[in-house]
C-alpha cells in the first residue's frame, strides 16, 4: 500500500520487533529484526536466512574467508510476534492516552 504524500510503503514491521518466518527455508525461525528497507520491502533479521560471503582479506579480517551472515527477507514473509503470549500475529493500532500504539492481533 503506497502513501500518497511521501511515497514510501507502510509496513507493519519496524526495527527492533521479535518476528517469526512464516514461509520459505527459514519457516518456524524468530529473530529480532535489525534492519528495514522499505524501498525494497525486505528486513535483515537476526540469525535468520544466514548465507555464507567470501571475503578477501582486509583491515577487519586479514585472513579472509567465508563468512556467515544475515541476508534480506521479503517482509510478506514476517509477523510480529506477541511479547506477552509469545504468538505471531497482525499488527494493529489503537488510540491510548491520545496517542496511537501498536499492538499484536492473536487468535485466541
Amino acid at each position: 500500500m503506497e502513501r500518497k504524500n511521501n511515497k514510501q510503503p507502510k509496513l507493519h514491521v519496524r526495527k527492533g520487533d521479535l518476528v517469526k518466518v512464516i514461509s520459505g527455508d527459514s519457516k518456524g525461525q524468530q529473530g529480532k529484526v535489525l534492519e528495514v528497507m522499505p524501498a525494497e520491502r525486505t528486513a535483515i533479521v537476526e540469525k535468520v536466512n544466514m548465507v555464507s560471503k567470501h571475503t578477501r582479506p582486509n583491515a577487519q579480517n586479514t585472513q579472509g574467508g567465508i563468512v556467515k551472515q544475515e541476508a534480506p527477507v521479503r517482509i510478506s514473509k514476517l509477523m510480529v510476534v506477541d511479547p506477552s503470549s509469545g504468538k505471531p500475529g497482525r499488527v494493529g493500532r489503537r488510540l491510548e492516552d491520545g496517542k496511537l500504539v501498536r499492538y499484536v492481533k492473536t487468535k485466541k
